[in-house]
This record gives C-alpha cells, sequence and structure tokens, in this order.
C-alpha cells in the first residue's frame, strides 16, 4: 500500500491567532500574590518553589495528557510509573553514593543524570508492558480502562513494597544541590533551580519534536483525526505504542526529581500526585502540550502561594483553580485544535 505524504512541518499552513490570555493569567497570578505576600524576597522564593514544583508536574503530566489525548485512553494507572521511577533514582543515587557524597560539582551531575535516564529508560519498558497487558485489551473501552489501570495502580504499589518495601526511605540529594543561594532577601534552593532547568528543556524538546518534526505532525494530527491519520496509510498501533512509552518515560523522568524534591519516597507517592496529574490536564485541555505546561506553572504558583498565606486551604486550592479556569473556559486553557 502506497503511504501518503503529510506536508511537510515546515509548509506554510493557515495559523490560528495565539491566545495569550492564559499566559496574562498566569502572570497575573505571580503579580497578585507580591502584594498579598508582602515582602519581595519572600515573594521571589516563592515563586521559584512554584515554577520548581510546577516544572515538576510537568513532566510527570505531559506524558498522561498525550496519551489520553491521542489515545484516549483513562490510565489511572499512571501513578504507578512515577512511584517507579521515584524508586529507580533512589537506588541509583545509593548505588552512586560515592559521587553523590562528592565534593565535585561534575560528579554529582553525573549521578543526578544517571538516576533521571535510569528512571526514565526503566519505566519506558515498564509502560510498554503494562500497554501491552493491561491496557490493549480495554481500547475503547473507558469504563474497563478506569478499572484495569486502577488495578493496575495497586499491584504496581504492591511489588514496590515487594522489592523496597513498605516504609518510608530517604533519597540522598548530592552535595552540590544542598543549600540555597541568596539573591538579596531572597533564597533559592539550589534544587529548585535545577528542576526550572530540566522541565524548561523537556518542554522545550517535546516542543519541537511535536511542531518541527514527522514523527510530532502524526502525534498531533492523530490526536485531532485518528482515522484520517490511519486513512493515510500510517500504521496508528505503532505510533500509540510509542506514545505510550513516551509518556511513561517522562513519568519516570517526573519521579526521579519528584523523588529528589521531596528527599524521600514511599510506595504510595503515585497515587499522591495523581490528583495533581489530573488537575492539570483538565485546566490544560485534555491533550494539550502548551496547556499542561501553563496549567502545571499555574497549579505549582498557586500550591505555594496559598501554602504560605493561608496553609489551611492549601489542599484545595488547586481544585479552586481548577473550579474557576472551567467556569472562564469549560475545555481547559488551551483546547486541542486552537492554538
Amino acid at each position: 500500500m502506497t503511504t501518503a505524504t503529510l506536508p511537510t512541518p515546515s509548509a506554510a499552513v493557515p495559523q490560528a491567532r495565539f491566545d495569550l490570555r492564559p499566559l496574562a493569567l498566569l502572570a497575573s497570578l505571580a503579580a497578585l500574590a507580591l502584594p498579598a505576600v508582602g515582602h519581595p524576597g519572600t515573594w521571589v522564593t516563592l515563586t521559584v518553589a512554584g515554577l520548581a514544583m510546577g516544572m515538576i508536574i510537568f513532566l510527570v503530566a505531559s506524558g498522561l495528557t498525550l496519551v489520553f489525548g491521542l489515545m484516549d485512553v483513562l490510565n489511572f494507572g499512571h501513578g504507578v510509573f512515577i512511584a517507579l521511577g521515584a524508586y529507580v533514582a533512589m537506588t541509583t543515587m545509593l548505588a552512586l553514593g560515592a559521587w553523590v557524597g562528592s565534593e565535585s560539582l561534575w560528579l554529582n551531575a553525573a549521578a543526578v543524570l544517571a538516576a533521571m535516564l535510569a528512571a526514565a529508560a526503566i519505566v519506558a519498558v515498564s509502560g510498554l508492558v503494562f500497554e501491552r497487558l493491561l491496557v490493549r485489551p480495554v481500547y475503547g473501552m473507558p469504563l474497563r480502562q478506569i478499572l484495569v489501570t486502577m488495578g493496575g495502580l495497586i499491584i504496581g504499589e504492591e511489588l514496590i513494597k515487594v522489592f523496597w518495601g513498605p516504609d518510608q526511605l530517604a533519597v540522598p540529594l548530592p552535595q552540590a544541590l544542598r543549600g540555597s543561594f541568596s539573591f538579596g532577601d531572597a533564597s533559592v534552593e539550589k534544587y529548585r533551580l535545577l528542576a526550572v532547568a530540566v522541565g524548561s528543556l523537556v518542554f522545550a524538546a517535546m516542543l519541537w519534536v511535536l511542531t518541527r518534526t514527522k514523527v510530532g505532525l502524526l502525534v498531533r494530527a492523530g490526536v485531532q483525526d485518528r482515522e484520517m491519520v490511519e486513512a493515510l496509510g500510517y500504521r496508528i498501533r505503532r505510533l500509540f505504542i510509542g506514545v505510550f512509552a513516551a509518556g511513561s518515560a517522562l513519568a519516570g523522568l517526573g519521579g526521579a526529581l519528584w523523588a529528589l524534591y521531596q528527599q524521600s519516597v514511599v510506595p504510595q507517592i503515585g497515587t499522591q500526585v495523581n490528583v495533581l496529574i489530573f488537575t492539570v490536564i483538565i485546566i490544560g485541555g485534555l491533550g494539550s502540550t502548551f496547556g499542561c505546561f501553563v496549567g502545571a506553572l499555574m497549579v505549582g504558583l498557586v500550591a505555594n502561594y496559598t501554602g504560605f498565606l493561608m496553609p489551611k486551604l492549601a489542599l484545595f486550592s488547586t481544585i479552586a483553580l481548577m473550579v474557576a479556569v472551567l467556569l472562564w473556559r469549560p475545555n481547559g486553557l488551551y483546547p486541542v485544535g486552537q492554538h
């Protein structure tokens, strides 16, 4: 069968005007928090902490929003990939204890990089197994997907307990990432800057792949019209498998960063983050990578500002943000096909 040729990503295609209002809302949240916090130094500290948290949430949520948007799979078992990534990263860091405890910045960086790569690789393989055994038999059956993937989450957590035990375990943080930088009255933890940098790089790489490569063009086309991609002769099943593996790898990478962020891991770490993940993809717009990015930053900032100003409302703040956004835009900040 002859495969039709898709237009290259650089082809001149009429583009809808990019909507800047969600970005303006993000900036407004940060600006309005300044007078509420009162002290500029504290505001900078909270803002950087919120951005770091948002970047990590974006990493773990971006894979799920692609899987959900392209494959129409309600994978409630996504949290087990986060937990597995966290535990693989912890094990790697412990195995490289000499590098972690070294005074050398390069050895510290090598240890963190090894932990992130190991987590992403092992979780990607685990994601392929998860898709083959649990997800593939229930394609097109949303209710069964929920039940089966939640069952997979429970089984995954129990397997983690078998291998690593049920207790909370400490994750060593390299010497170079301990402590903080001081900028006047502001104090910014070194690790939070690393999280912002890694999240920014991954986001830029995802945008490049999705907008500048043929694979990305197929993914975006598949999100909007699966039947059209199949009619052009492309094997959508292989694309599905690749997206699922990539989404799992991102969850593993995010789990590694989250473990270092918390400096501890428990088998339920993925379940704890799951609520934030689904909140973010609903705020951003199902299937929208850019919406997921903006939504994650909003959630991170609101959670940190509220935790400082009104600690008792911190847990409710992200749900309140989601409700407010949906009242404004029922389909999320950047619905697929509108940006």
